[in-house]
């Protein structure tokens, strides 16, 4: 952000102001450098921030404790809702402040910003609830593989208490809780199988590229349960993205003044998706939580598999709601004959603002609802990666959207390149919401035989003993 800031501001760092009138001087080689250095360190910067920040803020409530985990649910609602209100803020106010005073102000009041965050996380530190490292959570899930692989002429054991379960080695990635032993991907098991070769004498580290414990077995196990729900994620994605495109598109064709003197920027209609966004998550943490609590008997009123199923829904009704708006949009450049001009249709920009803030319901009700999933369900050792899990399901649904415009572009009429009036983007509405209707069954089939991690919740008083005296259990067959 520094680097953005100062390419704004250095008169050497950006190419010299220019009006409209004038053709305006490239930027050199270094002064590109100088701006793709910093897009690239600010992505690299968000890429670590991200997915372990919501992680580490969750860590600080002790799940042994049933008081503090009760509370878990809520934090990522708040988090959510503090994130959305920062977006909220960054596209109105900065962008206010780009357009108006400069983008030197523009780029430094955020890089401002974070230069505060940062001695304020620095500060916090003692009070932090800090976890040890515990070693990559990747080699361990590459060593279970490697061992099953090794052992894959062996026959299954009948009992799971002839496995190999070892509580000292495990009390570093387990902290909370032990992971049981569940009978699907029993190929997996085989990993934890114990031969003569694999003996043990007391208190020997076992060669874990050979023999692993049951605990780094359900692991593994744990991840591949997650990925159909992680991929059901995608779509909605792919849908929400069609606001920073042909919604944009359709906003910007349409009338945008509140009064004569001021209109809306088209970029701005962003706003009605984040101001639904947080009302629903008040609304959702005050009265839809109490009242289904009542109900399920619950502590977050309803599960995290129902809440995504929630989003879902509605956002097929946000896409299948933006067809019939467009509809609406090409019936009135008819009627006012523009259907082949690029002038403004003169019908309000606010009959968007359904669509718009429809997408905003299903996030709030997706994507957190996509946060705790990962959470709850990841293995203790794993929770800040299966939060990249999520940022990840973000850039593939972007990617999927740019390759569906691509295809439809290429193979219909729908989506002209100079005349958005001469189009079917209505059609391209409906076959989001038919590929969302589609993701929402395989989504439902997932969901109905989804095993929840099984874990069996450490005391506070055995986290104590665990840390003084481990218990090894080796068995042979």
């Amino acid at each position: 952000m520094t680097g953005l800031t100062l390419s704004a501001v250095l008169p050497n760092l950006r190419p010299p102001p220019c009006n409209g009138d004038q053709v305006c001087q490239e930027a050199d080689a270094g002064q590109l450098a100088i701006l793709y250095a910093s897009l690239l360190l600010t992505a690299l910067g968000a890429g670590g921030i991200r997915p372990c920040v919501v992680a580490f803020g969750a860590d600080q409530f002790d799940e042994t404790d049933p008081k503090q985990s009760k509370k878990t649910w809520r934090y990522f609602n708040w988090y959510y809702f503090v994130m959305g209100a920062s977006i909220l803020i960054a596209v109105t106010v900065l962008v206010y402040v780009q357009d108006n005073i400069g983008w030197g102000w523009g780029l430094g009041i955020p890089t401002i910003a974070m230069s505060i965050s940062i001695i304020f996380f620095v500060a916090g530190y003692p009070l932090y609830r800090n976890l040890d490292p515990a070693g990559s959570p990747f080699t361990r899930l590459l060593q279970v593989i490697v061992a099953a692989v090794r052992k894959r002429k062996l026959s299954m054991v009948s009992d799971s208490r002839l496995l190999y379960w070892n509580d000292e080695l495990d009390a570093p990635i387990s902290m909370g809780g032990k992971l049981l032993h569940t009978k699907h991907m029993q190929f997996l098991d085989k990993a934890a199988i114990v031969t003569e070769e694999d003996e043990l004498k007391q208190g020997q580290r076992p060669n874990l590229w050979r023999l692993n414990t049951v605990h780094r077995v359900e692991e593994l196990k744990s991840v591949i349960r997650m990925g159909p729900i992680w991929a059901a994620g995608i779509l909605l994605i792919t849908a929400y993205a069609q606001q920073n495109t042909f919604s944009l598109q359709q906003a910007k064709s349409m009338n945008r003044h509140i009064i004569k003197s001021f209109q809306i920027p088209a970029g701005s209609m962003s706003v009605f998706t984040m101001t639904s966004m947080l009302t629903t998550i008040v609304f959702y943490d005050r009265i839809f939580v109490p009242v289904f609590r009542r109900i399920t008997g619950i502590d977050r009123g309803i599960t995290f598999l129902h809440r995504m199923g929630i989003g879902f829904v509605i956002s097929i009704l946000a896409t299948l709601v933006a067809g019939f708006m467009e509809i609406k949009r090409k019936q009135a450049a008819l009627a006012h004959g523009l259907i082949n001009s690029h002038q403004t249709i003169p019908i309000s920009v606010f009959w968007l603002a359904p669509q718009y803030c429809l997408h905003g319901i299903a996030e709030a009700f997706m994507s957190i609802g996509h946060l705790e999933f990962f959470y709850d369900q990841a293995p203790e050792s794993m929770k800040a990666t299966a939060m990249g899990l999520f940022w990840l399901a973000i850039s593939v649904g972007n990617y999927v959207s740019t390759l569906l415009v691509t295809i439809v572009h290429k193979s219909s009429h729908w989506l002209p390149d100079d005349n958005l009036n001469k189009g079917k983007l209505e059609y391209f509405y409906w076959l989001i919401t038919m590929l969302q209707v589609v993701n929402l069954i395989y989504y439902l089939f997932c969901a109905k035989f989804y095993t929840f991690k099984p874990i069996q919740i450490h005391s506070s008083k055995e986290i104590e003993d665990s840390q003084q005296d481990g218990v090894e259990l080796v068995n042979k067959v």
